[in-house]
């Protein structure tokens, strides 16, 4: 899959994780598992890039003796994801063009 376009799909499976109430990474990772393999390792890098771009923030809790970052989405996050849902029909259009021969095969 072209690197651009997947790393966009993450960004909104991300969000879309943490859309409905604040949460944490390893929470984060156990809601995609079933739709995706995602490491913690891409999984933070994505975090910090949704953090940069302003579509979330972070806050520190002590969980168990240790310090837990909860992730909360913003506004940005939120209007990203509609952009994407918006767009959806757009890409099941470009993908049944790309298809349209397999179609006749079957």
């Amino acid at each position: 899959m072209d690197i651009q376009l997947k790393r966009g799909l993450l960004d909104i499976c991300v969000l879309a994780a943490i859309k409905n109430e604040d949460t944490y990474g390893y929470q984060i990772i156990k809601e995609l598992k079933p739709y995706l393999e995602l490491s913690e390792s891409t999984l933070y890098t994505i975090l910090k890039r949704l953090e940069a771009a302003d579509m979330l923030t972070v806050r520190s809790v002590e969980h168990d003796g240790r310090l837990r970052k909860y992730y909360h989405i913003k506004e940005p996050g939120l209007r990203r994801i509609e952009e994407f849902k918006a767009d959806w029909n757009e890409i099941l259009s470009i993908y049944e063009f790309i298809t349209r021969e397999d179609m006749n095969y079957e």
